[in-house]
């Protein structure tokens, strides 16, 4: 554990690359076997689940501190990370002798120690954390926080720890991403099974790491003759492999999760696609239309589907899910990925056109002479249910991650309306000192009415700015939130907007996030409530819409 509790301390104090790939791989060369396999899996999300409520890790602090509950809370509130909070409250070590059974105790048997701790009752779980702190130092405490709670999170992304375990193992990147992927467990699998095992051993559920684009941050014509690109709808859905191996069927969504009896829909492809085929697509909501195509429909209907273990009758007919194919990824066997893209698309078409699925159709290219004859095919993106247009080389191979140059992703210009700060409450992680979290408001008549949150989209130096200003001007406490001085005018930017009868609005905005500070308007610039239905009654007529009860992820009715 004192080797593991270095690295994270290592890793969230550098913002260098090429320290913190170094500082994994010095890691994986002296560690336990075990050990590698569990950093791992925490580093690409396959964390244990959370092992101890949070009050029962509450009330063991309050016993071994003696603090008042008030305390712990604003604590909390001010620091944002309960394992970080816990960590800086409790009492240092009496005696640091005890360090040497520290020493001695791995990564992997204490995450094994505490899945065995889920059969024990509260008071037990509450016993064998405070012995715990009697051993651990500070570093080890802040580590052993996150694994109980199960919310480990750490500046690595899975981009350098498969650099770093390539330059570890010798091999190439993108094989290690590969293998690394996929629905496998650290003590049910050895590294030479993970990251050494030969085809024939490979398991058939195994999907491919997603290619990812960029946003395109240059002139189109910077890009050079639009012949030398293919245009697509860029659709707005979840995406997912298809994988037919073994004559079994298999859908993973772009964050590794199985999600095969999720979408009914696509059964028995099995039965119709040769084995060793691999699509890379887009899950949607969709209806068949006259052509043999397809018609989007929009996200919200997706999202009742969304963590549903069991699919209703009725949520079938509401909500029909197709694939939207626009890659191969495997045919017969064999990797597609480093072929051109021009010719994995001649491909998929053949093989759709010869192994048709009901639920199954490729996503229609767009066909322009001109970048700006392009540009007026995107600006009817909405209309066509999508978010703008993917721009990929013809040329271009199928790569692992996000990699700027041959995909990029031009998305429609989002809404805008501008709004008055009203509500704050502190952020998490790095931003957890600070106000960052707001709500806003429109102006009905003399009322100011919550209408959505937002906490993306400033400057550090802005959000220390604004967070100034609520400190200084507070009108109500309630909890965490803090009412403040009506003065602040943003423009707020949004993807999307519907109907909703959990708002106050009557309205709910899709990806919310603040533009820019308006310093040149006051709160008498602001939006009207009615002005907001206007764009709602606009976006209802465009069909760009339909009535829901929520499209955002927000919980809180505003």
């Amino acid at each position: 554990m004192q080797a593991f509790a270095q690295l994270i301390q290592t890793l969230s104090q550098t913002a260098s690359i090429v320290a913190k790939r170094d500082a994994l791989v010095q890691y994986v060369e002296q560690a336990e076997e075990a050990d590698v396999l569990w950093v791992i899996a925490l580093f690409t999300g396959r964390r244990p689940r959370r092992l101890v409520p949070t009050a029962v890790l509450r009330e063991a602090c309050l016993e071994i501190t003696g603090y008042p509950a008030w305390l712990f809370d604003e604590s909390y509130q001010t620091v944002g990370d309960l394992a970080e909070t816990i960590a800086l409250l409790l009492p240092p070590l009496d005696d640091t002798s005890q360090t040497d059974e520290l020493q001695s105790t791995s990564l992997a048997a204490t995450i094994t120690t505490l899945e065995a701790l889920q059969a024990s009752n509260d008071e037990e779980k509450k016993a064998y954390i405070q012995q715990q702190w009697k051993i651990l130092g500070p570093n080890e405490r802040f580590v052993f926080h996150k694994l109980l709670t199960g919310g480990f999170r750490i500046g690595v992304s899975q981009l350098l720890l498969v650099q770093a375990l390539a330059a570890w193992t010798k091999m190439e990147a993108p094989v290690i991403a590969h293998r690394m992927s996929g629905n496998w467990h650290p003590t049910q699998t050895t590294l030479r099974q993970l990251l050494h095992r030969s085809e024939s051993e490979r398991d058939p559920a195994q999907p491919y790491p997603f290619y990812l684009a960029h946003a395109l941050d240059m002139a189109l014509n910077e890009l050079g003759v639009i012949q030398d690109w293919q245009a697509e709808w860029k659709w707005d859905g979840i995406r997912g492999q298809i994988i037919v191996r073994a004559n079994q069927r298999f859908v993973w969504s772009r964050g590794e999760e199985l999600m095969t009896d999720k979408f009914p829909e696509l059964e028995k492809l099995e039965q119709c696609w040769p084995d060793g085929t691999v699509l890379d697509g887009e899950i949607l909501c969709v209806t068949p239309d006259e052509t043999g195509g397809f018609q989007p429909l929009p996200f919200h209907r997706l999202q009742t589907r969304i963590g549903r273990k069991t699919i209703t009758r009725k949520q079938l007919t509401e909500a029909p899910v197709g694939f939207v194919a626009y890659d191969l990824l495997e045919w017969q066997g064999e990797d597609w990925r480093a072929k051109p893209l021009v010719e994995r698309r001649q491909q998929l078409m053949h093989i759709l056109q010869a192994y048709p699925h009901p639920a199954i159709w490729i996503s229609p290219t767009l066909t322009a002479a001109t970048w700006d004859e392009l540009a007026l095919q995107r600006a009817q993106a909405r209309q066509n249910g999508s978010e703008g247009l993917m721009l990929k080389h013809n040329q271009s191979v199928y790569g692992t991650g996000r990699k700027k140059g041959d995909w990029w992703k031009w998305k429609m210009e989002p809404w805008h309306i501008d709004a008055v700060l009203i509500y704050a409450q502190k952020g998490h992680g790095r931003r957890s000192n600070l106000f960052t979290d707001y709500t806003f408001a429109l102006r009905d008549g003399n009322q100011f009415i919550p209408f959505t949150k937002a906490y993306s989209g400033l400057t550090d130096a802005e959000f220390t700015e604004v967070d100034r200003f609520i400190k200084q001007n507070v009108i109500e406490k309630f909890g965490p939130v803090r009412t403040v001085q009506p003065t602040l005018v943003f423009e707020i930017a949004f993807e999307g907007l519907a109907r909703s009868k959990r708002h106050k609005s009557g309205v709910a905005l899709r990806f919310p996030r603040m533009a820019r500070w308006r310093r040149d308007k006051t709160v008498a610039d602001i939006n009207t409530l009615d002005d907001l239905h206007a764009l709602l009654k606009q976006a209802e007529q465009q069909g760009l819409t339909n009535d829901i009860q929520i499209i955002t992820d927000e919980k809180d009715v505003l």
